[in-house]
């Protein structure tokens, strides 16, 4: 027996040191690149034309689901309201007959005749009827009026939707454009649908900038930074206005904050045209470049 267990100790000795270089093994191995099949979801091409898609069917499904909803609870309410009424009508037949029975045992001690016990009955039950069906009456009214609120924020959702895609290929198409002017007249069409579209508002800056409009680029991004002054996009665009127009400093003010609001507008002034003019410049050269800084 004893032999057993120093065999048994031994056996899972080893085991474990076997497994644990493995394990350093593991570790020092390097780690190898992501395959193409690895790679994010979203770093693969047309995954936004997909994602787009989702969205609409799902806005689609929500619809439906919505519709449903309100005709099931209609029913339900109808079926609550059908019940209560039969409920009321057996409880009024019931009062009914007791104050019959009651009315009849009065007559029979002397207090009324049974003439008097009918009228009083039926005038008594006639008034109950009247107040049931009153307030069923309300009842009705008010789910009419729920059913009308529903119905219109039913059609508003379908008006938004379909305002939703159609701005949608709009973008599609601004992306395929192949001049400034092509996707200026997009921009155009989108504000048109929704006024005041600050993403629309700041594309439309750039393609100004790229036609060389820049002061028109500058009024653009202006009204964008009026409504969201911390719009890294548009302070971005009013920064390469501005380095066009000559006015430096203002150019580098704003695209500090457009790179503390979003810190990937750094690469992308290192490579922009727009500010060719501000290289050299010792502010400029410390916002594209933080490392170089001494």
């Amino acid at each position: 027996m004893r032999a057993q267990i120093v065999a048994w100790l031994l056996v899972a000795l080893t085991s474990f040191s076997v497994s644990a270089e493995d394990e350093g093994e593991a570790k020092q191995a390097p780690a190898q690149p992501k395959s193409h099949a690895e790679q994010s979801i979203y770093d693969k091409p047309l995954m936004e034309r997909y994602v787009m898609d989702e969205i609409r069917n799902l806005r689609t499904d929500f619809q439906a689901l919505e519709k449903r909803m309100v005709v099931e609870i209609t029913d339900r309410e109808l079926d609550v309201a059908d019940k209560s009424l039969n409920y009321a009508n057996v409880t009024v037949t019931y009062f009914f007959y007791l104050i019959a029975g009651a009315a009849s045992l009065i007559a029979l001690v002397g207090w009324q005749s049974l003439r008097d016990i009918k009228n009083n009955t039926k005038e008594l039950a006639d008034q109950q009827l009247s107040e049931i069906a009153e307030q069923y009456e309300r009842k009705f009214q008010a789910l009419e009026r729920d059913l009308k609120r529903k119905t219109r924020i039913i059609a508003e959702n379908n008006k938004e939707i379909e305002r939703i895609n159609e701005i949608h290929n709009l973008w599609l198409r601004a992306q395929h454009s192949q001049t400034p002017e092509q996707r200026m007249e997009i921009y155009n069409e989108i504000l048109k649908i929704r006024p005041g579209d600050l993403e629309a508002l700041t594309h439309k800056a750039d393609a100004a900038m790229e036609m060389g409009e820049y002061h028109w680029a500058l009024s653009i991004s202006n009204r964008v930074l009026e409504v969201d002054d911390k719009n890294a996009n548009a302070l971005f665009q009013r920064a390469c206005a501005y380095a066009r127009l000559g006015a430096e400093e203002q150019a580098i003010s704003d695209l500090e904050v457009a790179v503390a609001e979003s810190a990937s507008l750094r690469e992308a002034a290192r490579e922009e045209a727009d500010f060719e003019s501000l290289h050299g410049n010792e502010r400029f050269d410390v916002l594209i470049d933080p490392e170089s800084n001494p």
